[in-house]
Formats: C-alpha cells, structure tokens, sequence
C-alpha cells in the first residue's frame, strides 16, 4: 500500500481528522461518536493547550484516504509531578493495516525524541478528565460518552510495537435499584443522625459559581493520590470542566451530601446514559441531535456512574454509605434500571466496594506504555 504521513495544519485537515472515525466505524453498532463541535474545541483551543504541546499526523492511503491519525502530547505538568519525560498519544484510530499503525507510531515517536521524551504511553488525553484506555475487553457492549471504543485489532499492534501494559481501567454493569447490603444502610442512618448530614441541591450548586469552585477543588483534593496519573486542575481547566459537565448533573440522578453548616460532605454524581442519543445525532447539534440529547436527558433507563467520593477530612469514615444509599433512592424513583460505572485503576481498593452488589465486568481499558529511546 502506497502511504504518506501528513501533519493536520489547516482546518480542512482537522476535520478530516476528526471525521475520520465516522467512517471507520460506520457499520459498527458500539461505536459513539462525539460531537464535533466538542472535538473541535478540545483540539483547538482548550486552555490545557495553554502549557502543553501537541502535533497532529494523518496516514493517507493512495487514493488519498484517511487510513488513520495519532495526536501526540506533552504535559509538563505530569513529567514535573512524576518525575518522567513522556510523551501521549491519542485520537489514534487505524484501518486494519500493521503498516498504517506503525508509520503513526513511529511519526509520534520521533517528534517526542526531538523534543527530549524518553517514553511514550497511551491512549490518554492532556489531562486526567479526557477519555483513556485502550478496549481490550467488552466490544459487544456500548460505552459510555465519556469513553473510547476501538477495535480489537488495535491492541494486536500495541504489542507487535514493543508496548507493554502499564495499567488497566475497569468498568462493572450492575442492576441500579438493587438492594442495599444492610450494613449500608445502617451506617448511613447513623452518620446522618450523628452529624446532621442531609442532601443538598445541585440546582442550586450549579448557580453558585463559588461553590463550583469549592466542588472542584475537593475533587482535586480527594483524587490527587487515589487516581493513577492524576494531574490537578488549573482554574481554568476547573472552569471549562464545569462548563462542560454541569449541564448532565441533576437532582435527579445525583447527590451532594452536607453537613449542618451548609459544607461539603461527599458526593455521587451521575449522568444520565447519552450514548444511544449521540449515536442518532451523529456527531452534530443540529438539526435534531439536540433533540435526541434532550429526550435522553429526561427519559433515560441507564445511567453512568461518574464520580463519587468524600472531601478529605470525612474520608475513611463511611460516608459511602450516605451517598450510595441517596443515590438507590434517586434511581428507585426514576426507575432506573442499569448502572455502569466509570473507569476505575484495577489496583485501587475502591473497585473493592462493588463487590458489595451483584455486578458483572462491562468493560476493561489498558493504558500501554513504551520506552522510545
């Protein structure tokens, strides 16, 4: 096959390289596409872009085809904190062709020898928010918005390219309105009994744009040691996540849990299931992806289990218990039927807490990782 590598520049090449998946996974029934307009930004002009470096290449074919792409990354943030000099790839989607696979590789790798990097690992996004991890296990099932699919191919490449596996995320479907253990429960009475814990309103958190900010900064506070390759949030980039997030949290399918003062506690925030919504619009608002993302937002059966956790001085003292069981309560109600939890590092205990209900492996993700020099 006749090949050349070429850098996206202009805007017409990045939308060809965003496109690009639409067409390689036009006739598979798992694949979610995003939004462009989301795509767009995130490779444009996010402000994580501010202090990291990122080069884009496409593979074309002899016709002049897209055959595949691969966005390379720097965040010096991460190398300073981990003490490493690595490089990320991601938006990495191939025909079924070794030879496409590997000129996209090696073209990543280059530039990364260039600019002084010792490693390269992947798929990953700038930061600790995008979507990561490789599908190594659950093709037949849909992802989450959040999460990439590919196919198995993909993985067969990794290996015969010298990359090893360093870390695996996995993702458990369980029934949403299933019983509680009892200890749960009890637990749960006794903290809001002897705290005064209640519920508090996310519509109201929403208009508070202090206490978005205050939510956000727990999240940095609570993760920064319990998720693998985390990378604290600038304001910026606090900003813009709420922007982006916030319009999918509701009372409806979410907590937060305070104490008698009005303070953050803990919090469980899911979002309704928007995959089969996004797979009508196609990647596009208009005409009617917006209306198929409204109806999903307002009438949905499954939800995705994004985040849930404790600010740091309530941690290890059960409040768990508090938000699982508001969240039970939450999806009784709606009638939820399904949950699907977020991406979680196989090596953190706290995957330990769904074996607590019945469940079974959704999905498995594997981050690989390579020395280049």
């Amino acid at each position: 096959m006749n090949l050349r590598v070429i850098e996206v520049s202009s805007k017409r090449d990045l939308m060809r390289f965003i496109k690009f998946p639409n067409r390689l996974y036009k006739d598979c029934k798992q694949y979610v596409p995003p939004l462009i307009s989301d795509q767009v930004k995130s490779l444009t002009s996010v402000s994580t872009l501010s202090y990291c470096e990122r080069k884009m290449w496409m593979v074309l074919d002899s016709d002049g085809k897209v055959a595949g792409r691969i966005c390379a990354m720097i965040n010096p943030r991460y190398n300073q904190r981990y003490g490493t000099k690595r490089v990320r790839f991601g938006w990495f989607d191939t025909v079924d062709c070794f030879e496409v696979a590997e000129l996209l590789i090696r073209t990543a790798e280059n530039w990364a020898k260039e600019k002084g990097m010792s490693e390269i690992h992947g798929p990953l996004y700038y930061n600790t928010l995008g979507k990561q991890g490789m599908l190594v296990e659950g093709y037949h099932n849909v992802p989450p918005f959040n999460c990439l699919y590919n196919y198995p191919y993909y993985n067969d490449y990794m290996e015969r390219l010298g990359f090893i596996k360093e870390c695996d995320w996995v993702q458990y479907k369980m029934a949403a309105a299933q019983a509680l253990p009892e200890k749960a429960e009890r637990v749960s009475k006794m903290l809001q009994e002897r705290y005064h814990l209640h519920q508090g309103s996310l519509a109201k958190l929403k208009k508070d744009p202090q206490m978005v900010k205050y939510f956000f900064k727990v999240y940095n506070e609570s993760f920064a040691s319990a998720v693998y390759n985390f990378i604290p949030f600038t304001d910026e980039e606090i900003q813009e996540e709420a922007e982006a997030s916030l319009r999918f949290v509701t009372d409806k399918a979410s907590c937060v849990i305070l104490d008698e003062n009005e303070q953050l506690v803990g919090f469980g925030i899911s979002f309704p299931s928007i995959s089969e919504a996004l797979q009508k619009a196609r990647g596009r608002l208009f005409p009617f992806g917006w209306f198929h993302l409204l109806r999903a937002m307002n009438n949905y059966k499954s939800v995705d289990l994004m985040l849930n956790g404790a600010v740091p001085e309530w941690q290890n003292k059960g409040i768990s218990a508090v938000y699982h069981c508001a969240m039970y309560d939450k999806a009784a109600k709606a009638g939820t039927k399904w949950a699907i939890t977020n991406p979680q590092i196989e090596t953190n205990s706290a995957v330990n807490i769904w074996g607590s209900y019945e469940h079974e492996l959704y999905m498995r993700r594997r981050c690989y990782c390579k020395t280049i020099y």
